[in-house]
């Protein structure tokens, strides 16, 4: 299954807003760089001011006047000397193959330039055949970059992997920053450059290097804008001239070393106008076999350093990121289930969430009123679909059977959905449920806690913070128009799901104790309570710590309504012992054994 990315809406720009385009260049590549600062002059509009910055640390005083050359009335050239903000990288600064310092200044333009809020950033090997003003009107809102996705990442295993696996951020969501829209603003506000500096003393990438830094810092706040924008040469597809604004000739295969390479007719249209043009056919003309054969070495190199950095146990993810998950085994957490249940601790997890932080009531849209919300919803969506397909083919999500689906089908209102909690992938096998039930008018929420949205982090955190999700929170203010939302979308005929044990246990059977919580959401709405059932066996394929992966029957019982002349306290027993009966019911006649716990009571 391919993802399609959503468009952004794009809003106008004042006409006196000067577009700020950024590149980074060092003395050598002034003469590759000049076909793509040409070619954006010649597609830029005559009703619009650009102001080209030019960041270097060693360009000459001829490289300079050439390029200053290629000005006009609406487009002005400057040049930027950033050695003093290198200087103070330049003992940590992880270089390989052909990439210099220069990949780096990208980190220097929020900072120095505190009077644009907004700049576009274009890698020097790139053809612009759009009109970049069209990128710039882009509304980033609370975002940090506007950019798409790293073809690379996507389309070749080793490298998605790596994401996965070292950066801990999904193939998906990892994205190019050879062209980008940069909200300077935020970056100040969010002290990005001192992330960065801060990052690169704790831990130094040696594959895609400052493009790594970029994607941890700017995690989940990200507008996926149109593939046209950096198309980009190791993507599968060829896309047709109307289909692209700026090509992007990343890693090695360079048009002035492969004048037949993709969409290199471009870059030599452009180049025609260059005062560089001679000595970029003798850049063509020399190279030869042994830069045919120093390529092959480059990309040999990147794999295996990829490869390596995915199979040590000291990478970004192992080293640095916090997961407790990985600390206990599947035995550990067995093991810890059966005390918990011994001890009668049934409302705790026994695998710790993240460190949470407070969710602010500014931090969250409940309801998804802002289009930018609705839009990364989608998106998100459409990602998680692609995951879940993923796993169902490859055996590690198995639902075997769906009993009793007509009873989500003859719901006529909104619903509170319950279910068992046992898997951190067990919202999925719901929302398989729910999109069997074709009741596709109404959408389905899911209530999370407060850290899962707050701190969870990489790929499930990006699912977490836009997969119709509505996270409690332990700011009252917060909390309060959670209240509000939830009572609002179940009036409005909508699905949300809470899992009322509260806690989580890894491939637990049984049903625990119930909180009221959720019986409070319905007896509020006066709307029904769907009780939801799934039990488990195993399954031939080998899972976690080689137990076998479960296959899942998903039991949707009859929907249980809050009774007339029962107060709202009256009411919330009643559907929550109903709701136990039920499951009760399930489980009993599922396994074929009574409902008991090894609890022991603690004595007066």
């Amino acid at each position: 299954m391919k993802l399609k990315l959503l468009k952004r809406p794009q809003i106008l720009l004042r006409n006196n807003d000067t577009v700020n385009v950024f590149y980074a260049c060092d003395d050598h590549y002034v003469k590759f760089m000049s076909v793509s600062v040409i070619s954006l002059i010649k597609h830029a509009s005559q009703k619009r001011e650009y102001a080209i910055h030019i960041l270097h640390t060693d360009i000459s005083e001829r490289n300079m006047a050439l390029l200053s050359s290629l000005s006009t009335e609406n487009v002005s050239i400057s040049f930027h000397d950033v050695s003093e903000q290198l200087a103070k990288l330049k003992n940590n600064l992880a270089l390989r193959d052909y990439y210099t310092s220069t990949t780096y200044f990208r980190f220097f333009i929020a900072d120095m330039f505190p009077r644009i809020d907004k700049a576009i950033y274009i890698d020097g090997d790139t053809t612009v055949i759009g009109d970049v003003a069209d990128l710039y009107r882009y509304n980033l809102g609370d975002n940090l970059v506007g950019a798409v996705p790293e073809m690379v990442m996507r389309y070749q295993d080793i490298y998605g992997t790596y994401a996965e696996k070292v950066l801990n951020i999904s193939r998906a969501a990892y994205f190019n920053a050879g062209v980008m829209l940069i909200n300077c603003a935020g970056f100040r506000k969010e002290h990005i450059y001192r992330q960065f500096i801060e990052l690169m003393n704790t831990y130094t990438f040696v594959v895609t290097q400052d493009e790594d830094y970029l994607n941890i810092l700017c995690q989940n706040r990200i507008l996926w804008v149109d593939m046209r924008w950096n198309a980009q040469i190791t993507e599968p597809i060829t896309r047709t001239k109307d289909q692209m604004s700026i090509i992007h000739y990343s890693l090695a295969q360079k048009p002035w070393h492969y004048e037949n390479g993709k969409y290199s007719e471009y870059y030599w249209e452009a180049a025609k106008d260059s005062p560089y043009l001679s000595e970029l056919r003798k850049e063509l003309e020399s190279f030869g076999e042994e830069g045919r054969k120093q390529d092959m070495a480059y990309g040999e190199n990147l794999f295996n350093i990829t490869v390596n950095e995915i199979s040590s146990e000291h990478n970004y993810r192992q080293a640095i990121i916090p997961d407790v998950h990985r600390s206990l085994t599947r035995q550990d957490i067995i093991e810890k289930i059966a005390r918990y249940e011994l001890e009668g601790r049934f409302d705790e997890d026994v695998e710790d969430d993240p460190p949470g932080r407070t969710l602010m009531p500014n931090e969250i849209d409940y309801l998804r009123k802002d289009i930018k919300s609705r839009l990364r919803t989608r998106y998100a969506f459409r990602i998680a679909r692609w995951f879940m397909n993923t796993m169902i083919n490859k055996h590690q999500l198995i639902i075997k059977e769906i009993r009793g689906i007509e009873n989500y089908r003859h719901l006529s209102s909104g619903a509170v959905i319950t279910c068992n909690h046992f898997n951190a992938m067990d919202s999925f096998a719901m929302e398989i449920a729910y999109r069997k039930s074709r009741q596709y008018t109404r959408r389905f929420f899911r209530v999370i806690r407060e850290g899962n949205y707050t701190s969870f982090p990489g790929f499930y955190g990006f699912l977490m913070r836009n997969c119709n999700t509505l996270p409690l929170s332990s700011n009252p203010t917060t909390m309060k128009k959670f209240l509000k939302s939830v009572n609002r979308l179940l009036q409005k005929g909508h699905f949300i799901l809470v899992y009322p044990e509260q806690s989580m246990w890894w491939n637990y059977k049984k049903p625990k104790p119930l909180k009221r919580g959720a019986f409070s959401f319905a007896a509020e709405a006066n709307v029904p309570v769907l009780p939801c059932f799934i039990t488990m066996e195993d399954s031939p394929y080998p899972g976690e710590g080689g137990f076998p992966v479960q296959e899942y029957t998903i039991h949707v019982l009859n929907p249980i309504y809050p009774k007339d002349g029962l107060t709202k306290a009256e009411n919330i027993k009643y559907l929550m012992d109903e709701n136990s009966r039920v499951w009760k019911d399930i489980y009993e006649s599922t396994y074929g054994v009574p409902l008991s716990y090894t609890t022991v009571e603690k004595s007066e």
